[in-house]
């Protein structure tokens, strides 16, 4: 579909041309820089200035309103014009959007009182969500209302965040990071259902595509809607068995629905595998979350790290070096250094995810490590893509 002038597109610098090339950039290279900094700042290496409320709140929000936010809009900011046929932004607001992002992290890293960060650091996703909220209502596309409405109740998990940065409140903090997580783990859910199957049938070259079960989809993100809901109201913050009974039902339904897109060919596609995986680290957090609300398990943090590191991030690396490659005109090849990237990556995951509770600093520091050199492998290997145009010629 034509939905642009295509001289007025093609006079455009390459990485301005499309949501997708800023933010997959400055996301990732945003996330190689900040997990290291964080586990210097808690093992006591790096001394001196704190960031605006402390590095922990720092860390909390920035890895999800920052890192995991920054990606969601360049995807869905390039997405949204395949859906309406409408003009994504580009050019000048596409930049002005960008800088808009970077002075909220940078005010956040380097203490900007919080009258002045909380409107620059809300401004983001509300721009984020008019943008989009706009391409839609265009057309009337209500069957991508939904990805809206997460959206927006993302910019509410925000304030709420903030709200209890201003109170001084860390249990208002935790509720409205763990509600954005989860409302996250709904986007995933989403999202992945449409694409993941449609990838696996594109990769192994099936003739007839993976027929989604719609009432489990829908089962499946009211159930992360409703966890976010009950986060937000600070009633999982505590062990509550009828929130692991959630959990568990959550977690079945996530994993029923990866056996129905499993095919032992994933395994020779890494661009298949890497999302698989992803999906199947988020069955491990709510099973491992169920267990902690049951008391069975004494820590909540491994498994909320194998939503937020492994499925959250996981999906995130898995799906822009995938959308790098069909947006930039080019073949669904991974480009050279990938494969190890997606490996460490996920053993960065189980090292998080297993070895942090019993040795701390090693386990922390070998999953960064991990996390960090898959980041600066993408970083590295598609920053070339995104600053150029595409090799078909084509806008975009």
């Amino acid at each position: 579909m034509q939905v642009v002038d295509r001289r007025k597109a093609l006079s455009i610098p390459p990485v301005w041309r499309l949501a997708f090339r800023p933010f997959f950039l400055a996301g990732a290279v945003f996330a190689l820089l900040v997990v290291p900094l964080w586990v210097m700042a808690w093992t006591g290496l790096w001394p001196g200035f704190q960031p605006t409320g402390g590095w922990l709140a720092w860390h909390r929000h920035e890895m999800l309103f920052g890192f995991a936010m920054a990606i969601v809009a360049g995807f869905l900011l390039t997405a949204v014009q395949t859906w309406t046929g409408q003009v994504a932004p580009s050019g000048k607001p596409l930049m002005g959007l960008a800088l808009l992002w970077l002075s909220a992290r940078l005010g956040w890293l380097f203490g900007l009182p919080l009258a002045l960060l909380i409107p620059l650091d809300l401004a983001f996703l509300f721009a984020v969500a008019v943008l989009m909220g706009r391409m839609l209502w265009a057309v009337r596309q209500k069957r991508n209302y939904p990805v809206l409405a997460v959206l927006t109740l993302m910019i509410a998990a925000d304030a709420l965040v903030l709200t209890g940065m201003a109170r001084a409140d860390d249990a208002l903090q935790r509720q409205g990071v763990l509600a954005g997580l989860w409302l996250v783990a709904a986007l995933m859910g989403l999202i992945g259902g449409r694409v993941i199957p449609f990838f696996t049938q594109r990769g192994l070259g099936w003739v007839e595509a993976i027929k989604p079960w719609v009432w489990l989809d829908v089962a499946l993100l009211a159930g992360s809607a409703l966890i976010a809901l009950l986060h937000a109201l600070g009633i999982a913050l505590q062990a509550q068995p009828l929130v692991g009974v959630l959990l568990l039902l959550l977690g079945a339904g996530h994993l029923l629905r990866l056996g129905r897109w499993y095919d032992k060919g994933i395994w020779r596609v890494p661009l298949l595998w890497s999302l698989h995986l992803s999906m199947l680290w988020l069955v491990v957090a709510c099973f491992g979350l169920a267990l902690w609300h049951f008391g069975l398990l004494a820590q909540s943090s491994p498994s909320l790290h194998a939503l937020t590191v492994g499925a959250m991030s996981g999906l995130i690396l898995a799906m822009i070096a995938r959308v790098t490659l069909g947006h930039t005109g080019r073949p669904l090849q991974v480009p050279t250094g990938m494969v190890p990237a997606f490996v460490l990556f996920n053993l960065g995951v189980a090292a998080r995810v297993f070895l942090a509770a019993q040795w701390p600093v090693a386990g922390l520091w070998l999953a960064a490590a991990c996390w960090s050199l898959a980041f600066l492998v993408y970083a590295l290997r598609y920053a070339p893509m995104l600053l150029s145009a595409r090799v078909d010629g084509h806008p975009g």
